[in-house]
């Protein structure tokens, strides 16, 4: 919006010079970038408190007793009741604003914002309904799984038919390769699109069981994307780097900017001990938006590098559900891997503090992250 603002101010009005250098600078996304990182981080700060009385007052709290996964059944890990949860509402509400505020909207910005969106509601329904419950049940598994898989063909088939962005599902990349591995792998590449953008939802989900973890590895992992989407966006750099070049994708950054901006708010209240969770109303959604970004600038497999931490957490779910499955119908006792999952319970159990959880994963995803980006020049 002050784009447009700012161009129409230039072509009607006679400004001082100050004032026109000044609308002049909101051309460059790199300064709305940091407008917007700054816009959603002050308005986290400020919404925030209003939040979490909004939130106690409607009780939408953490009454029961959380639960984690073990293989097949679950067991009570640290209870934090009375703690408000959908405190994700925050960070969705200063990301849209900000994004509108700051961004030239195209068709990229405009598929971002409706999976966040579509995300939040699916997200919001599931916090409602174990609300309601009184239990860590929420929504049926499958109601979720059908809600983002249709969201993830959608935006796929849209991309597929567009003749602009019919090469982001056609031809697949891959990490440390110049071309493209596949080219006109439509089917190929819409079941990777789905992949990207249902698995980093729920990964990023299940990644959501401490105080600032899941919150803070999107921050990290945002920033690696606020390089790509500009490096996407710019023609020059990415011929010099030889990687896709996507139109439009320049936009993207500021969406990433106020993601980053308003995680960071929204860290302020989440950090230990968290003022409010932001449920699954956030992780979905965020999840959700790192996996279509991937997409949308052609690196779907850098999502898989740069939130390793979420591909772990992830994997170490799937494992133990699989071999306590396995072993229950061999033995008839189901036998476990961890000793809870996901994986940041099995080191609280190894004794580990909540913090040093949260600070060591921290590390491994700044690790991740730098990988990540190492992939611009290794080719």
């Amino acid at each position: 919006m002050l784009y447009y603002l700012s161009q129409l101010a230039l072509d009607s009005f006679e400004l001082p010079k100050w004032a026109e250098l000044c609308l002049r600078l909101l051309r460059y996304i790199t300064v709305r970038s940091a407008g917007a990182a700054v816009t959603a981080l002050v308005l986290s700060w400020w919404l925030g408190p209003r939040v979490i009385r909004w939130l106690k007052q409607l009780k939408f709290g953490q009454e029961y007793q959380d639960k984690a996964e073990l293989g097949g059944v679950s067991s009570r890990v640290l209870s934090k009741k009375g703690t408000p949860t959908m405190g994700g509402i925050l960070i969705i509400m200063a990301l849209n604003f900000t994004t509108l505020i700051w961004a030239q909207l195209n068709p990229l910005v405009l598929l971002a914002l409706l999976s966040v969106v579509v995300l939040t509601g699916l997200g919001f329904y599931d916090d409602y309904a174990k609300i309601m419950q009184q239990s860590g049940g929420g929504a049926k598994s499958r109601i979720k799984l059908w809600v983002q898989c249709l969201l993830a063909l959608f935006i796929g088939a849209y991309l597929w038919l567009m003749p602009s962005t019919h090469k982001l599902i056609t031809e697949v990349m891959v990490p440390f390769y110049k071309e493209p591995i596949l080219v006109g792998a439509g089917v190929v590449g819409l079941a990777i699109t789905v992949l990207a953008i249902v698995g980093s939802s729920n990964a990023v989900n299940l990644t959501d069981g401490l105080d600032g973890l899941a919150i803070g590895c999107t921050i990290i992992v945002s920033f690696v994307f606020l390089v790509l989407t500009y490096l996407a966006g710019n023609a020059r750099a990415a011929a010099y780097l030889f990687i896709p070049y996507v139109p439009g994708a320049g936009e993207l950054t500021v969406f990433c900017a106020g993601m980053i901006g308003a995680g960071l708010g929204f860290l302020w209240f989440n950090c230990h001990p968290a003022q409010m969770f932001m449920g699954d109303t956030g992780s979905l959604a965020l999840g959700g938006a790192l996996g279509i970004i991937a997409v949308l600038i052609h690196q779907p497999f850098v999502l898989v590098i740069a939130g390793g931490i979420f591909v772990i957490e992830a994997g170490s779910v799937l494992i133990q559900t699989g071999w306590f499955r396995y072993t229950r119908r061999r033995y008839g006792t189901g036998r476990r891997v961890f000793l809870m999952a996901p994986l940041h319970h099995h080191f609280e159990k190894r004794g580990w503090y909540e913090s040093q959880v949260v600070i060591r994963f921290y590390i491994l995803c700044v690790l991740f992250a730098v990988l990540a980006l190492s992939t611009l020049k290794i080719r």
